[in-house]
């Protein structure tokens, strides 16, 4: 059961770190490679997230719902930083894996902070986390089983397709209402190169062509 907890989680991160790329604080065209960089600062990432995913009384649910007193984990207090040129995430986890019985929980549970470091790097074209680490100021079974579920997922299979959500970026339409441009922008080509954590931001940095026909 941990281990669906943490695709849950892995899949709720996916949605916030894509929400992200919407955030351009800084887009920087670089003449010589002809590339860019783009900065999300952690600031604004935490927002989104707020704003996006921590949107049930400050919890994100990924199992269950607050009705579910017996089968149910949720994230809260999530903040991003860095340390050592990594990204670090801290939270809350709550959880309970449990039979309803004579109106009690008879089973597995508990609520503890975590702490979530690792390296963001770039795997065929995709962001991916290479030596990720989940550590708990407090151990148990149930502890242990989520941490090392939380690990496995995120080390093996947590990947951002980068390129779809530049092209959405990119060549995204006017909004609603406004008038029809005189010209259309393709993606033509786009290579995620790099990426690196800063003490305030993550930057991703890429490579593309834009086709204004």
């Amino acid at each position: 059961m941990p281990r669906m907890i943490a695709q849950n989680i892995m899949r709720a991160f996916r949605v916030a770190s894509v929400t992200g790329l919407y955030i351009v604080l800084i887009l920087t065209l670089e003449e010589a490679a002809f590339g860019a960089e783009l900065e999300l600062r952690f600031g604004a990432i935490e927002r989104v997230i707020a704003d996006q995913l921590f949107s049930q009384e400050g919890r994100l649910y990924v199992r269950g719902s607050k009705t579910t007193k017996c089968k149910f984990a949720y994230l809260e207090s999530p903040h991003v930083g860095a340390m050592d040129g990594r990204l670090r995430v801290t939270g809350r986890f709550s959880g309970r894996t449990a039979l309803d019985m004579f109106g009690g929980c008879v089973g597995l549970g508990d609520s503890f902070d975590f702490t979530l470091i690792a390296l963001p790097v770039v795997k065929n074209g995709a962001l991916a986390f290479n030596q990720v680490n989940v550590s708990t100021p407090r151990d148990s079974f149930y502890i242990r089983r989520v941490r090392q579920a939380l690990t496995s997922s995120f080390s093996h299979d947590f990947k951002i397709e980068v390129r779809d959500q530049a092209r959405h970026l990119l060549e995204q339409g006017p909004p609603p209402g406004a008038a029809k441009p005189l010209y259309q922008e393709e993606l033509a080509s786009f290579d995620l190169r790099d990426v690196r954590v800063q003490p305030d931001a993550v930057v991703l940095v890429m490579d593309f062509r834009l086709v204004v026909k």
